[in-house]
């Protein structure tokens, strides 16, 4: 994973439902509701920062929280779900 740049996949739209006040994962016949810190992750996930600068950011954004750990874990099995390029 060393030098990985995530982006969400091609068919993969992210986006904020006002009238339910939760951020989505749209993709190709379902729609994934985002739980957490999830779509903060995401929005990250641009092809160009690298999954230590993204780790970076977020943990000044939540200082204290485990975000070295859980983030790359999340990553992963996003990745696994086809959500990530």
């Amino acid at each position: 994973m060393t030098g990985w740049r995530p982006a969400l996949a091609r068919s993969v739209v992210l986006r904020h439902d006002r009238v339910r006040r939760t951020d989505l994962l749209v993709l190709p016949e379902r729609v994934v509701v985002l739980n957490g810190r999830a779509a903060d992750i995401l929005r990250l996930c641009d092809g160009h920062r690298q999954v230590g600068e993204i780790v970076d950011e977020l943990a000044e954004r939540f200082p204290g929280a485990p975000v070295a750990d859980e983030v790359p874990r999340f990553l992963n099995q996003v990745c696994g779900e086809g959500w990530l390029r």
